[in-house]
């Protein structure tokens, strides 16, 4: 089952689960895996209220992970940073896992009801394919195709703060590579590309850089312009192919959905979002993944609590027992 609402509509929709089409799927961050919803989309309001789940509906989780401690995220975080100035890197995006155990139960419907309030302007999911139930709320669209006009829209986010504070250096300089490789990808698939000016994004309780982009493509280049575009370096880094080796090495855990794609198709659109600000929820544990892009001037003490004020988006909104 799936239950998604899309950004800034309230409306709740899942599949009617007919074998006719792919509407929904889920996508790796290497793309090794996909996890799919067929049928058509539809609105699943009144079905949701009927909709019971519990803790015995899931897994244990017998990972065997152990969270990092800020120790040692502090001293990887050292190394990641030593390895971008030995090679000049713009950023590198350096993630973790923060496991959640302290719990009897978790209201998944009613924790789910809470994220959709919160984030808005978010796709915002819940699913469970019998093996995974993973929850998430993120605004970060990889690309958005209009199959009647042939726009695709895109986005350039990067650099985050709480929303209280001003930008510095750091977040500046963290979001231009992202614009420009977003830039470059496009300019080869379309003669005109429109980009806005750099804006706040909010997002909760943060905020990010942003850019927009448009551009026409053609209908049987989509596919390929989503590979070239992930994983942004706003997931990654640049190079892409030496920050992916470098994210193998350091981090501690696959990555598994996290940083992937979720790709949503209707009769008008095809719309990918990068699937960041999410959670694997498991019988006696929940594992909330949470990262940063990492550059030169980072600080790692600055970058462990960004990592924790991340964490807060899934939760702060966790109704628990």
């Amino acid at each position: 089952m799936i239950y998604f609402k899309l950004p800034f509509d309230e409306t709740l929709y899942s599949t009617d689960q007919k074998q006719d089409r792919e509407s929904v799927s889920f996508h790796s961050f290497d793309l090794l895996r996909q996890i799919s919803f067929e049928g058509s989309i539809i609105d699943a309001s009144e079905q949701f209220e009927h909709v019971v789940i519990t803790n015995d509906d899931l897994l244990k989780d017998e990972s065997h992970f152990n969270a990092e401690t800020r120790e040692e995220y502090l001293d990887t975080l050292h190394q990641v940073i030593k390895v971008i100035n030995d090679h000049q890197l713009p950023k590198i995006v350096y993630s973790r896992r923060k496991i959640f155990t302290d719990f009897n139960a978790i209201d998944y419907k009613e924790s789910f009801k809470k994220l959709c309030s919160s984030y808005p302007n978010a796709l915002r999911y819940i699913f469970n394919d019998g093996q995974n139930l993973w929850m998430g709320a993120f605004s970060e669209i990889l690309g958005k195709f209009n199959k009647t006009t042939y726009e695709f829209e895109t986005m350039s986010l990067a650099g985050t703060l709480p929303v209280s504070e001003e930008w510095t250096e750091k977040e500046i300089e963290e979001q231009k590579p992202v614009t420009s490789y977003i830039k470059d990808i496009l300019e080869n698939y379309s003669e005109n590309v429109q980009i806005s000016e750099t804006y706040d994004h909010i997002s909760g309780n943060i905020k990010h850089l942003r850019t927009d982009f448009k551009a026409r493509i053609k209908p049987e280049d989509l596919d390929t312009l989503i590979n070239d575009l992930h994983p942004t370096p706003a997931v990654c880094g640049i190079p892409k192919d030496f920050c992916k080796k470098s994210i193998q090495q350091f981090e501690k855990f696959p990555r598994e959905l996290y940083a992937g794609f979720i790709k949503v198709e209707t009769d008008e659109n095809v719309m990918y979002f990068v699937n960041l600000r999410c959670a694997r929820l498991y019988r006696d544990s929940v594992h909330i993944f949470v990262g940063g892009g990492i550059t030169a001037q980072s600080n790692p003490e600055k970058e462990w609590q960004e990592t924790e004020l991340k964490s807060e988006a899934i939760l702060k909104n966790l109704i628990i027992s």
